[in-house]
């Protein structure tokens, strides 16, 4: 297998930018998810809809969705991209009592949308924390990770699952 060469660093060993100028744009897409694990009481307020904070999982997606498009304000290296696609989707599981948060995002360009997926998550999962911590403040958020991108140079993708 051949190994990468970073190139976050000049020849100085200085942090950079990665220059994408040269590179072709191509459809570009990536998922990722992240869990909170939660109170059997947290779960069966934000099930029912019924947190006193209000919507929960409506206040997560639109947090998530605000913070795909603020990464590069957050993260020195990453540029600023035009996304055509940022979305958030929750499943809830009872046996676990836990919720995961999915982050698709997706453009047409010269660099990848991953640490925005990754972003988009992190902050979702987040604001469930925010909305809910008057419930209960031993949530644990975790699990964040890229399952699948796609497009560019390392083209495909697909986290395989580890147990």
């Amino acid at each position: 297998m051949e190994t990468q060469k970073l190139n976050h660093f000049d020849e100085k060993g200085n942090a950079v930018m990665v220059d994408v100028t040269e590179k072709a744009e191509t459809e570009r897409q990536a998922v990722a998810r992240g869990t909170i694990h939660v109170t059997q009481e947290i779960y069966d307020a934000v099930a029912a809809g019924t947190v006193h904070k209000g919507d929960v999982l409506g206040t997560a997606r639109i947090a998530g969705i605000l913070a795909t498009k603020q990464t590069p304000h957050l993260i020195p290296m990453c540029h600023p991209l035009l996304l055509s696609k940022a979305a958030i989707d929750f499943e809830l599981h009872e046996e676990s009592l836990s919720i995961d948060a999915i982050c698709t995002v997706k453009l047409k360009g010269q660099t990848g949308v991953e640490m925005e997926a990754l972003t988009g998550v992190s902050v979702a999962l987040l604001t469930i924390y925010d909305m809910c911590k008057a419930l209960s403040k031993t949530m644990e958020i975790g699990e964040i990770h890229l399952e699948r991108k796609s497009g560019g140079k390392s083209g495909l993708y697909v986290r395989e699952e580890t147990v």
